[in-house]
């Protein structure tokens, strides 16, 4: 039965579950309807963190533009242009066996894309969530809804995984930052140009 974390929340992975390698981080939102007529495009992304807290290279960015990371740690199933439906709108693969050990965390985003043009912001988005799978069993370990704190901010970190005593663990942040993508860009050490 998968774990439901509250903001701010820590929890173990592979300490109690030492088998745990390949996971699906799923994330999933429900856009609510208003007046503007430009469809939500969200879009999740992947930052790979060395031990200050920023990206080593660019190339550690895993994003719709970037697909794979050069590792195979981490891979982007694809862009979702609408959320339309149920279930998972974005998937990312993370194999635990392939994370380079300079890379102590894994920040999980989600941005708007064109926000400031469609004058949209995660106050018009609900049901905002990631979930963490264990992809040789299916089963969900981990959910976190994040709920509706955010009004204007146009990016979320969701959550992140993180090594801690060569274990890895979970904390689900859901932090606002307005900006958007170029904003988490900056934040955490990629040129945006």
């Amino acid at each position: 039965m998968a774990i439901n974390l509250t903001k701010g929340q820590k929890v173990e992975l592979t300490k109690g579950n030492p088998s745990l390698k390949r996971l699906m981080v799923g994330l999933g939102w429900d856009t609510n309807r208003y007046d503007g007529g430009a469809d939500f495009d969200l879009d999740a992304a992947a930052f790979l963190l060395g031990p200050d807290g920023k990206v080593p290279v660019d190339a550690d960015f895993v994003f719709y533009g970037n697909l794979k990371h050069v590792s195979g740690a981490v891979a982007h199933m694809g862009d979702n242009l609408t959320g339309e439906g149920d279930g998972d709108d974005e998937q990312i693969l993370v194999d635990l066996t392939l994370v380079p050990a300079n890379i102590e965390r894994i920040a999980f985003t989600v941005t708007i894309y064109e926000a400031e043009q469609r004058r949209q912001n995660f106050g018009q988005v609900s049901n905002s969530f990631i979930r963490i799978v264990d992809e040789e069993t299916n089963q969900e370990i981990i959910r976190y809804d994040l709920g509706e704190d955010f009004s204007i901010e146009t990016a979320v970190v969701v959550g992140e995984l993180y090594r801690h005593n060569g274990e890895w663990k979970f904390n689900a942040i859901g932090s606002g930052f307005q900006g958007g993508l170029a904003a988490l860009c900056r934040n955490y050490g990629v040129n945006v140009g």
